[in-house]
């Protein structure tokens, strides 16, 4: 797919890899702005094309009690208000048929949670608002299997769509990559591999889901080194704080040292 299809997107002409990244869920206009803020300052710097990434709800919370968001309309309003006061594209995901149509007219990029891949009336109703589809891969799904997904949104007359890899269940309470996955998969449409989920530690006796934030530049390395089309990654500024996933987010303040490696990984890679 042409990332050039996406309105607003900058340094193209970088060969480098593309960034999706943001808070887990929008958790109000401040803290939106602020960390699109500073990820724009650091995606300039190293000229990387950048999506702003942020749920306007979480839907699949482990407990009742958890944080599902502010109200759809307001949060998808903020995404709204950062994808123009910085001029970037905006991605969130999507739970429900209904949600598509409504969230496609605030975003760029759709995306389908790992745990809804499968779903053909939601996976179709995204591909025909006509928006960038991305495809988290089920954690329960081998790579050959997504190109069965990817294939429902080419048959609904949409070709722009992405796979994003977040980890495979390895028992009941830990995640791992599989990285002969990236290149499989990317022949079936680009391929993304979401740095944060993979190290998730989901199903943990207290309903909230642990992570392992301490391997993100070990895992972010290596997907490059493999050549991933892009990463995927949450981030905030006060990560202990965060109202979703501030278990396997990366606090803010690190990003910049971490995507200085990643640029001069990619780097070393395109001279072979």
């Amino acid at each position: 797919m042409d990332l050039s299809l996406i309105p607003k997107i900058k340094h193209l002409d970088s060969n480098q890899f593309f960034l999706l990244a943001g808070p887990c869920a929008i958790e109000g206009e401040e803290m939106a702005m602020r960390i699109c803020e500073k990820i724009v300052e650091v995606t300039d710097k190293l000229q990387i094309p950048f999506i702003f990434k942020g749920s306007f709800k979480k839907a699949n919370r482990s407990r009742i009690d958890s944080f599902t968001g502010i109200g759809d309309e307001k949060a998808l309003k903020i995404l709204q208000k950062v994808g123009t006061a910085f001029n970037v594209p905006t991605v969130t995901d999507i739970h429900e048929v209904s949600d598509a149509a409504k969230a496609a007219t605030y975003v760029d990029v759709l995306q389908i949670p790992a745990f809804l891949v499968r779903q053909t009336d939601l996976v179709v109703a995204a591909a025909k608002t006509g928006k960038v589809v991305n495809l988290k891969k089920g954690q329960f799904m081998s790579p050959s299997a997504m190109k069965h997904a990817v294939q429902k949104v080419k048959d609904s007359g949409n070709h722009k769509v992405w796979i994003t890899d977040r980890g495979t269940m390895f028992g009941y309470q830990d995640m791992i990559v599989d990285f002969r996955g990236i290149p499989e998969m990317q022949q079936y449409a680009p391929t993304v591999l979401d740095i944060t989920h993979s190290l998730q530690q989901p199903n943990q006796t207290s309903g909230v889901t642990g992570g392992k934030p301490e391997l993100i530049e070990t895992i972010a390395k290596a997907g490059i080194a493999v050549g991933v089309d892009g990463l995927f990654l949450e981030t905030h500024f006060d990560p202990a704080n965060a109202k979703s996933d501030g278990a396997n987010m990366l606090h803010l303040e690190y990003l910049e040292i971490l995507l200085t490696k990643l640029v001069a990984i990619r780097k070393t890679i395109n001279l072979f």
